[in-house]
């Protein structure tokens, strides 16, 4: 398949159409990540429209290309719409289009563990129900395409609705979200996006949220507003920061850190890898730091950055300072003339000793 490919998500028909025009063929617009970036992550896009129209424009096609120059092959969702279809017939069909995207992982180059699908308005809603309404496949199904699991492995939830979303249904096993929405939204309240993200953090799923000052709704990517239009760089470090972006595997990681020989009495270290698509991982430490697999760094060489908050803790009770300022280390010596570095395998403890002499 190319790039800006067309495919019916149903070429026979899809379940319950009541005609045979456009309309009433769901189909997925194919927008590829280009072969020398592209990092193997897939996202299923479903403009919103309030269900009776697409905005294919800047919740769509837009959408997709700024996901593409991230190296995120993009697939835009056009589902069936009022007043011929029900909300429940649009889910049929974003639910069909996460399979769809799995089943031809390989011949779209992309990873079948790293499809998630985001959606605005409407589409979010989409998006909500597909993740609280999936099921892992019919094995034994006639049409391949249905052996394979509706659940988005990630979603992407920009000013959703809740009409139509139960949030009793959210469980420990649903997937991960990013929510973006702003307080003076009319259309949709950001209530609704909170009330999922209250459910997901009682249900222990990661999960993070933005709620804007200002902004308004329908805007998409918001280009040049000050505010809402930071949302799609903080989606950018939350889909690295998760692993989204990467088919390299997390590791526990666990080490030591000294200064002048000395274990820090509070600070934090982050490890900077050297793949611009792999997490970034940060952790508070006294000296001594473990991080688990699920938010740890992948196996290679990372710039270390090490940050002294506090060098007395004996004087905290009085409120006396023990740093003029937070203190910051990327060289093991000042007279080192390469970045402090470690090279990351399992199994391997991770000893970084910085002279300050």
């Amino acid at each position: 398949m190319n790039a800006h490919d067309s495919v019916l998500l149903w070429p026979e028909g899809a379940p319950g159409a009541t005609g045979t025009g456009w309309s009433d063929q769901p189909g997925l617009t194919i927008h590829r990540a280009g072969e020398h970036h592209a990092t193997g992550a897939a996202v299923i896009v479903n403009p919103g429209g309030g269900f009776s129209k697409l905005a294919s424009d800047n919740e769509g096609l837009h959408v997709a290309l700024w996901l593409n120059a991230m190296g995120v092959s993009a697939f835009v969702l056009r589902y069936r719409l009022r007043p011929d279809y029900e909300p429940s017939d649009a889910c049929l069909d974003a639910r069909r289009a996460i399979r769809y995207v799995r089943h031809h992982a390989e011949s779209l180059g992309v990873d079948p563990n790293r499809v998630g699908m985001m959606g605005f308005s409407a589409g979010a809603i989409l998006a909500m129900q597909t993740a609280t309404r999936y099921d892992p496949g019919d094995p034994a199904a006639v049409d391949p395409i249905d052996r394979a699991s509706s659940r988005p492995d990630f979603s992407i939830l920009i000013y959703p609705g809740d009409r139509g979303v139960d949030v009793a249904l959210v469980t420990a096993d649903t997937p991960p979200a990013f929510l973006a929405a702003t307080h003076e939204d009319r259309t949709v309240s950001p209530k609704a996006a909170l009330r999922y993200y209250e459910a997901l953090l009682d249900r222990g799923v990661q999960a993070e949220m933005h709620v804007f000052g200002r902004g308004l709704h329908g805007t998409g990517m918001a280009s040049g507003d000050p505010g809402f239009g930071n949302w799609p760089g903080l989606l950018a470090d939350w889909l690295r920061t998760r692993g989204f972006l990467t088919g390299k595997e997390r590791i526990s990681v666990q080490g030591s850190i000294t200064i002048d020989g000395e274990p820090p009495v509070w600070g934090s270290i982050s490890l900077i890898p050297e793949d611009p698509n792999a997490p970034l991982v940060w952790t508070h430490t006294s000296g001594q730091f473990q991080i688990d697999a699920s938010c740890g760094p992948v196996a290679g060489v990372h710039r270390v950055h090490v940050n002294i908050l506090s060098r007395d803790s004996s004087g905290m009770k009085s409120g006396r300072f023990s740093t003029d300022k937070e203190q910051r280390y990327t060289r093991a010596s000042p007279d080192a003339g390469a970045p402090l570095t470690v090279d990351i395998a399992p199994g391997k403890a991770i000893q970084i000793s910085i002279s300050t002499r």
